[in-house]
């Protein structure tokens, strides 16, 4: 694993901002920009493992990044880029690696489950306002969301666990694409989420922390610039 550095708000051609705000026209897919392969059902077959909730991690000796309140394995050659808000707490945590960049982030759920449908409708109806191409697909959890952005391809999968909502994002060029997937999926078979006895609105982000190896190459690091 290596350590990528601190992202500090740079522009990233693979990365969608905060809300989701695309400015990519709607090329030759229909008249709307927006379709969708509902015929495209999983067949049932291929390793379906995690995520895992804490109480369940299996004893496969998968070696995986801490993070406080998810638990990624990463690809081989993979590094890490963190993203940190000036003002507040830690913003997100990326996986980067030759075909993409993942990030993966939980959330607080209803004990009924049942976040992700609503949330990917949601994200598909956004991502289609601000002219983003969106397809559905369908794989080992159901639902997945793709959508093209000129030559960027971002995949979002979810998965509904116990008071928890998984979510994971793959945003690379489209030549990638594949084996971007499988990275992701990959990632989440193997993920694990730590959502706490504490009560929490639903749709709150579960806090991220680092292991102290990143936390104290970023603070060399900062005293290195000052």
């Amino acid at each position: 694993m290596g350590i990528f550095g601190r992202d500090r708000r740079e522009p990233d051609a693979y990365a969608p901002d905060d809300d989701y705000a695309y400015a990519a026209d709607a090329e030759a897919s229909g008249d709307d920009g927006y379709y969708d392969e509902s015929g495209d059902e999983y067949d049932g077959e291929g390793p379906i493992a995690g995520p895992y909730d804490e109480d369940e991690v299996p004893d496969d000796g998968l070696a995986r990044l801490d993070l406080g309140s998810v638990r990624l394995p990463l690809p081989a050659d993979a590094q890490v880029q963190v993203e940190m808000d000036p003002v507040g707490p830690l913003r997100a945590v990326h996986v980067l690696t030759p075909n993409g960049r993942f990030t993966v982030s939980a959330y607080a759920a209803p004990r009924s489950g049942d976040l992700w449908p609503e949330i990917s409708r949601e994200l598909a109806d956004q991502l289609h306002g601000d002219g983003a191409r969106v397809r559905r697909e369908y794989g080992e959890w159901g639902a997945e969301l793709v959508a093209f952005v000129n030559d960027v391809l971002l995949r979002f999968v979810g998965v509904d666990g116990p008071r928890w909502m998984l979510r994971a994002v793959s945003a690379g060029p489209k030549e990638t694409s594949a084996k971007a997937a499988e990275e992701l999926r990959d990632i989440v078979r193997g993920a694990v989420v730590v959502r706490g006895p504490q009560p929490m609105p639903v749709r709150t982000p579960l806090p991220l922390t680092l292991p102290e190896e990143i936390a104290q190459h970023i603070e060399q690091a900062q005293t290195g610039q000052a």
